[in-house]
């Protein structure tokens, strides 16, 4: 299964991925039924979650139902047990939207909800993040995770991000970090997909973070918390919802 997983999350374009994944993958979710570990995004149950990764597979990672990952997962207790997320009407513009959270949002917000992203067949406006088409202070809370790795000019992207947000306004933006890395490492005569692989861990990614990826949100204006949230978790609920440590970033404008 990890073979046949890693084969089409590297072979096949991610929007061709998106469009079959949620069709496909729930029916191998069959061979995994059992009680074991819960989404707390979908709540449905499992013996375990399914294998995933783009080069070393990952145990205990996707949901075969939502198709969640750690990283979801973990960012949806986050938003419920520390924000007022589900409790107030934002108007929120999720970027690059991670279908697990789409049905969710869509319910609680409704037309305040406001998906984008450039080939995502999910997002409701078709755009680049490195120059937004909306109007300043628009947006209450952003989303935007897992993104900024495959943008040309991330700053620029962090940029419009925060020109968009509201004063009060908040957001979570998460991106692969390597830890002990103390400076993020790019360079812009890799073009190849197997020099990336080589050199930032992923084919499609133009740079590796490393720990002052903060600190870019910060040259944009953010004011950033970094929270490492599921060290805040009992154990019992880290191995029920199959979450494994990996920091979250906050911003405020």
């Amino acid at each position: 299964m990890k073979n046949i997983i890693r084969l089409f999350i590297n072979h096949v374009p991610r929007k061709w991925l998106q469009l079959v994944a949620h069709f496909i993958i729930p029916i191998v979710g069959i061979f995994y039924a059992g009680r074991k570990v819960q989404c707390p995004i979908c709540r449905h149950s499992y013996r375990k979650f399914m294998p995933y990764g783009y080069v070393h597979s990952r145990e205990n990672a996707l949901c075969p139902s939502c198709l969640s990952l750690e990283r979801h997962r973990l960012m949806w207790l986050y938003l419920k047990n520390k924000t007022d997320f589900f409790s107030k009407r934002y108007r929120l513009l999720h970027i690059a939207p991670e279908r697990c959270f789409i049905r969710s949002f869509k319910k609680l917000l409704g037309d305040e909800y406001v998906t984008a992203d450039l080939e995502s067949p999910w997002a409701t406006i078709k755009m680049d993040v490195q120059n937004i088409p909306c109007g300043e202070n628009e947006f209450d809370v952003i989303f935007c995770n897992h993104l900024l790795e495959h943008v040309a000019d991330d700053r620029q992207a962090m940029r419009e991000m925060f020109r968009v947000l509201r004063p009060g306004g908040w957001g979570i933006m998460l991106s692969p970090v390597t830890a002990g890395k103390k400076e993020t490492y790019e360079d812009p005569s890799i073009t190849s997909p197997k020099e990336r692989l080589k050199a930032y861990g992923q084919s499609d990614h133009l740079r590796e973070y490393g720990e002052d990826y903060p600190n870019r949100l910060a040259e944009a204006g953010f004011k950033v918390q970094t929270v490492d949230y599921a060290k805040e978790l009992p154990e019992t609920e880290v191995c029920a919802s199959g979450l494994r440590s990996e920091k979250i970033y906050v911003v405020k404008k």
